[in-house]
């Protein structure tokens, strides 16, 4: 029986009537995440540094709320600012952001320039820049928000050496300081920005391999996993609504770690 006053289960999952942003959506883990939103009632503003990639996502997306697309590249000062204020003159608002837009690099420890390096650290630049801009919107209108940042299990464990022996390159070490560095980052705005009704919060997918991976470095992650098994994108879905809704009201500075239990051996 509800109790009076009480939301139920549905309520609280329920994003109709809000705007999220989805930065990278039209990638491997982005497509899902963005997917996830619309289908809760959200209206989705999918960004992509390409503006046809952007579009394409948007128009596919489901649910009964209108969606948007800007371009935006998050490695870009400037372009940030223009996406921002672009997705703001489409949806006049902007609630939720998912922070998942990422510049791949492909350098491990071993022959990683000092410019690439800085360079792959400015995903969490963008990172930040992006999360201030809606800090800022939802004090400006008093109505709050909530903020989820995209780490990774690598953002807390070193990976394993003979994972990727003879297979390809190591996992790179920028990559590890990024996302360890995305994941505090998490717990830093959360505390200061809690009292302004701004959530800000972390998701850790595990191994979630894209297609074309070499088979034998998915057969090794496999055997590495409690579940003995890759995580599929569809699996961060609930994860993320839960993190973007007042589900998870009481939840701030928090990093939700998908991995299969991974980071439990």
């Amino acid at each position: 029986m509800d109790q009076p006053g009480e939301p139920t289960v549905q309520h609280l999952f329920d994003l109709t009537g809000k705007v999220a942003m989805v930065t990278g959506a039209s990638g491997h883990l982005g497509a899902a995440l963005a997917r996830a939103l619309a289908e809760a009632g959200a209206s989705v503003i999918a960004t992509s540094r390409d503006p046809d990639r952007a579009a394409t996502a948007a128009a596919g997306f489901p649910g009964p709320s209108p969606h948007y697309s800007v371009a935006l590249d998050q490695m870009n000062a400037a372009s940030i600012e223009q996406g921002w204020h672009a997705a703001l003159a489409q949806s006049g608002r902007v609630d939720i952001l998912v922070n998942n837009g990422h510049g791949a690099l492909a350098a491990d420890w071993s022959r990683v320039t000092g410019d690439e390096f800085s360079r792959h650290l400015a995903n969490a630049t963008g990172y930040f820049l992006l999360a201030r801009l809606l800090r800022e919107h939802a004090v400006a209108r008093d109505g709050g928000a909530s903020i989820i940042m995209l780490g990774s299990m690598y953002g807390l464990v070193g990976s394993y050496p003979d994972a990727y022996a003879g297979v390809c390159q190591a996992s790179p070490v920028a990559y590890h300081t990024l996302k360890g560095g995305i994941i505090h980052m998490t717990r830093h705005l959360a505390v200061y920005w809690a009292a302004d009704g701004v959530r800000v919060n972390c998701l850790s997918p595990g191994p979630f391999p894209s297609a074309g991976i070499d088979a034998r470095l998915v057969e090794r992650l496999t055997a590495r996993s409690p579940m003995r098994r890759m995580g599929s994108p569809v699996e961060l879905k609930g994860a993320v609504v839960f993190l973007a809704s007042d589900a998870s009201s009481y939840v701030t500075g928090h990093n939700l770690v998908v991995d299969g239990g991974w980071t439990a051996w």
